[in-house]
């Protein structure tokens, strides 16, 4: 059966990317260290491919059709968007996906009990993916399944539906008739308000990124549940706040346990999540 050996979170703001070019300004250094870390990482647990977890900036999924999750089960991924590329900087990339593991997260023909999952065999990614592996996986040479979450277009799937996403990964994985080596690739934010007067000015609610950090930091999965089971508090931390779920998401398909690696990274943009989980 395959095997899920590795899991992180890491943030996707495509500002870090404009800035962070040589050298590394000093301020994020600590953030390209954090990167260069789960880089590591992957590259340790000698992964065959990735289940990227990530929340389409209303590109891909708008409001004529905006499910909940989304399994890309295409052959292939172009990214980014031009207006990405233009403003920040970034850089068109390619991608291989893969179908069989797509498949068996989407259940084949009949859907898992746990999670309702659309499917898309059409998809241009956006930089919730692309950054993400570009520092993670500079190559780009792992074959991919994205996955698309709702993280910012309300009505959003509740906290206990990310829960339940990543279980089920962890499930859909283990069962997998394959000798492959996995890793789930989760992005998001902390606290982060985007669009008014707090925005890209430090982190708007420092005390929900320290009660954030240490529900990875401790494994505490139902604390992570039970603050973001109210909507209204993650709103009050920022408008982009709710992404902060992609990474229960990786928490939970880790089974609850603590992280190897906690750290939400301060800097001049938001504070940056960096969580990571091993095989043991």
């Amino acid at each position: 059966m395959a095997e899920l050996v590795l899991a992180a979170a890491t943030p996707h703001n495509p500002l870090l990317w404009r800035a962070m070019n040589d050298p590394v300004p000093d301020d994020l250094q600590p953030i390209a260290a954090n990167f260069a870390r789960i880089r590591e990482a992957v590259a340790a647990h000698e992964v065959d491919v990735l289940v990227v977890i990530g929340t389409d900036h209303v590109r891909q999924f708008f409001y004529d059709n905006s499910p909940a999750f989304v399994v890309g089960k295409a052959e292939s991924y172009h990214g980014t968007w031009e207006n990405e590329v233009r403003t920040f900087g970034m850089e068109y990339v390619e991608l291989a996906g893969h179908r069989e593991l797509a498949d068996e997260i989407t259940g084949r023909t009949v859907l898992p009990e746990t999670i309702d999952l659309a499917v898309s065999l059409e998809w241009r990614l956006d930089h919730s993916y692309v950054i993400p592996l570009q520092y993670v996986r500079p190559e780009l040479d792992l074959p991919v399944v994205p996955i698309h979450t709702n993280a910012s277009m309300p009505p959003v799937p509740s906290v206990r539906r990310f829960v339940a996403l990543g279980e089920h990964l962890r499930d859909a994985i283990e069962r997998w008739d394959s000798d492959a080596r996995v890793a789930i690739l989760t992005s998001g934010h902390m606290a982060n308000d985007v669009g008014g007067p707090r925005t890209f000015a430090g982190s708007p609610d420092p005390d929900f990124d320290e009660a954030a950090a240490s529900w990875m930091r401790d494994g505490d999965l139902e604390g992570a549940i039970r603050v973001c089971s109210d909507f209204q508090r993650l709103l009050e931390a920022g408008c982009m706040t709710y992404q902060y779920l992609n990474a229960v998401a990786a928490l939970a398909a880790m089974g609850g346990r603590p992280a190897d690696f906690a750290e939400v990274t301060p800097s001049r943009f938001a504070s940056s999540p960096f969580f990571l989980w091993g095989s043991r």
